[in-house]
């Protein structure tokens, strides 16, 4: 027996306070926030490259006569890049054998020379080459960073990541800034991303350093997609990204046509050239920046699952209710339509952040790049779903359809949250 005037032993510490305290630590604080500024600068530019053939196509569409099914075209190739890009990437194992920061560089720099390709398109079927290819070298930019920012961050992974895919929210955004530019040109905008895009690879390069929390990288295996789809928190995680997808891109290609129909049916063609219009639709997708923020700083709290569910809600009762303000005041208009695009990407880097939690770390760049695969894929039907709508049900149909995403996903994430980690 102990001596009666020995210090009695103190208790153990709670399981849950002894996980929180493993990790807290270097990667948490100092020279993380500085990693994941410069990070987040870099996939702002990186970024850029997505919706600038979009930002362009009234342009693209006088020059060529297009229909409204071609110029969503435009997105759709990029989705489809990508989509086939994040594939061979899954299938290669690149984001689990290459270090991230070197096949970011890389993507981002061959992305630049693709988006640039755009200047030298002579027909719409070469447009859309350029767009697919711009696309698919995207895949070494999106799912690298996620992985990057969570080598520098453990207890609050989920704000980490949430500023990522905040500023690359923004990044998709900026070539909507164009419109507002009298007399801007396709080379301005097409220029203007493209050379953001070196800069991104740049700054990557020349600055980036993995975190204290970095993932070992692993010899090429065949199976190790199969390893990541055997994991049921993975396959629920990625059964509610999908459902946050098919409402998201719809939502971002479409919410500035659906600005501009609303202000020519409330006033006019003058009403539809006035400045608001471009500044809204840039407006509905940037304010998606604050949104990730909020939603990381937020799960952190209350955890990945619940902030989940209430952001994918929320998001789904604006798609229902927007339509009903089509051709109304921009005043009544305007806030639905920017707190739909506060909430539809609120929660998009917490099912990132679920797939980090979900698999084993030398299969997380692989399992991050198959589930934006799958995501990216379904929005390619998505996004051409929606003008054989609204010429059919007209705008509040067309977006009405889209909550069935977000109901879905919240059932999946609701069975997640009943599955052992």
């Amino acid at each position: 027996m102990a001596p009666a005037d020995a210090p009695s032993a103190a208790p153990p510490a709670p399981p849950q306070a002894a996980d929180r305290g493993a990790q807290l630590g270097p990667g948490d604080s100092g020279r993380a926030w500085t990693m994941l500024a410069l990070l987040s600068v870099a996939e702002l530019f990186g970024m850029a490259l997505w919706f600038s053939g979009s930002a362009v196509a009234p342009e693209l569409q006088a020059r060529w006569a297009l229909s409204d099914a071609q110029v969503g075209g435009l997105s759709t190739a990029v989705q489809l890049g990508f989509v086939l890009g994040t594939a061979l990437s899954a299938v290669l194992n690149l984001a689990d054998i290459v270090p991230a920061r070197r096949l970011f560089a890389l993507a981002a720099a061959s992305g630049a020379a693709a988006n640039a390709g755009l200047l030298l398109a002579e027909s719409y079927p070469f447009a859309l080459a350029s767009r697919a290819l711009a696309g698919a070298c995207l895949a070494g930019v999106y799912p690298p960073a996620m992985k990057m920012a969570a080598t520098w961050f453990r207890a609050r992974r989920g704000v980490a990541v949430g500023t990522v895919v905040g500023a690359l929210t923004v990044g998709k955004a900026s070539p909507y800034l164009w419109r507002l530019v009298p007399d801007a040109s396709v080379a301005d905008v097409v220029l203007s991303t493209s050379g953001l895009a070196l800069l991104a690879a740049l700054l990557v390069t020349v600055l980036w350093r993995d975190g204290p929390f970095a993932f070992p990288s692993r010899p090429f295996s065949w199976g190790l997609v199969g390893e990541v789809f055997g994991s049921r928190r993975w396959r629920l995680a990625t059964g509610g990204y999908l459902g946050h997808m098919a409402e998201l891109y719809s939502y971002w290609t479409w919410i500035p046509a659906f600005v501009a129909a609303s202000a020519l049916a409330s006033g006019g063609a003058s009403e539809a050239a006035r400045p608001w219009v471009g500044l809204l639709s840039f407006g509905t997708i940037a304010v998606g920046g604050l949104g990730c923020l909020w939603g990381g700083v937020v799960s952190d709290r209350i955890g990945r699952e619940r902030l989940v569910i209430i952001a994918m809600a929320a998001s789904g009762a604006c798609a229902l209710a927007i339509g009903l303000l089509f051709g109304r005041s921009p005043w009544l208009l305007a806030p639905v339509a920017l707190a739909w695009g506060f909430f539809v990407i609120a929660d998009s880097a917490q099912f990132s952040v679920l797939v980090t939690e979900s698999v084993p770390a030398h299969a997380v760049g692989t399992a991050l790049t198959v589930q934006v695969s799958l995501g990216f894929l379904l929005t390619t039907l998505t996004i051409q779903a929606v003008p054989p709508v609204v010429a059919r049900l007209g705008w509040e149909g067309a977006f009405a359809m889209l909550a069935i995403g977000p109901a879905l996903g919240i059932l999946a994430i609701r069975r997640l949250r009943l599955v052992p980690r």
